[in-house]
């Protein structure tokens, strides 16, 4: 059988050839017999690891956009019924489907109650403020538009039946609205996005 020292003991070469290869079979044998130590690294203790911790805060709660979330969300896991329709809000204790319902009341009522509940429901409540911030940005957009075919009626007839006829069409729409709201369904009134989003940040809720 061959091996690495069949080589030509004539060839001028051998003798460095056969001393380089015992030299590098010498160098491999001590490389395999060798025990290296490994690095041990420190296990950090329990207390170096929850001082990193940060302080409890609230809950995370995202902006509402009008979409329909059938329950609240609870640390406890989704298996919880749905309560969305009963449960009581924060600060003024009462059910959540009826403080949404009063932001869309037709005749200014919704007007009222869009900023009583923005003046006193805390932030965290992102349903029930965006809802009021809508209802008041809805009634607004009521008044605003009202006036003006008001005053354009005063001075042609048809732009006063076009002001009745909306004025009816926006109370029907505004009972639809509080009925929506009632069995919790979605209310979104995309044209209004800027002006709710806008009364929702500049109303704070007093402290």
């Amino acid at each position: 059988m061959a091996s690495k020292y069949d080589t030509n003991p004539l060839d001028p070469d051998f003798p460095e050839k056969a001393k380089a290869a015992a030299e590098a079979e010498a160098s491999t044998r001590v490389l395999n017999e060798s025990d290296p130590v490994t690095r041990q690294f420190a296990v950090p203790s329990e207390d170096q690891t929850r001082r990193f911790a940060g302080a409890n805060t609230a809950p995370y709660a995202p902006p509402y956009t009008g979409q329909y979330v059938p329950a609240h969300t609870y640390a406890g896991g989704f298996a919880g019924r749905d309560t969305s329709l009963s449960r009581k809000v924060d600060r003024v204790n009462l059910p959540e489907n009826i403080l949404i319902a009063a932001a869309y009341f037709p005749f200014s009522l919704g007007l009222v109650a869009g900023l009583l509940e923005l003046l006193f429901i805390p932030k965290h409540e992102t349903k029930v403020r965006f809802h009021a911030a809508q209802g008041l940005a809805a009634h607004i957009g009521y008044l605003i538009i009202s006036a003006v075919l008001g005053i354009l009626g005063n001075v042609a007839a048809p732009a006063d039946a076009g002001s009745k006829i909306f004025q009816v069409a926006a109370t029907v729409m505004f009972i639809i609205f509080v009925i929506k709201a009632w069995k919790g369904k979605p209310i979104h009134i995309q044209a209004l996005d800027d002006l709710t989003n806008w009364l929702d940040d500049k109303i704070k809720p007093k402290a």
